[in-house]
């Protein structure tokens, strides 16, 4: 969070990532996700997709990222993170998440995040809840 007490509309800093083949093999290995479509470009393909595509909880990790360097590079300080997949994106896709805060409480602030590729498509929209610090 800025130093100055966060409003609702403030705009989240963005996140920014370009997960390639070998990033979504590995997270697939550590969320023990061994769909082809997440690391086998030929069949990825053959069920119509672009190429390997980004796993839903990578997309929630971007979104939790994106929380936690709102609140200061505190994890911790995440309560909460939901979001719904819109459009797939593909390894190698350039991802931002953006975000704007909904909501400022005594004891929490609700971000409202979103995340688009490179081309404007609209990946994932949701939510995000953090601890508010005093």
């Amino acid at each position: 969070m800025s130093e100055h007490a966060p409003v609702p509309g403030q705009d989240v800093t963005p996140v920014r990532a370009a997960p390639d083949a070998v990033r979504l093999l590995r997270f697939g290995a550590v969320t023990r996700n061994a769909h082809r479509i997440h690391y086998d470009a030929e069949f990825a393909r053959s069920e119509g997709l672009d190429g390997p595509v980004v796993m839903a909880q990578l997309h929630g990790c971007l979104f939790h990222r994106a929380a936690a360097e709102f609140a200061g590079g505190d994890p911790a300080a995440v309560r909460a993170v939901g979001w719904r997949n819109r459009a797939p994106a593909c390894a190698g896709d350039r991802l931002t998440v953006t975000g704007t805060v909904r909501e400022v409480g005594p004891d929490e602030i609700v971000l409202d995040l979103e995340e688009r590729r490179g081309d404007g498509t609209v990946c994932c929209r949701g939510h995000a809840v953090v601890a508010r610090r005093p």
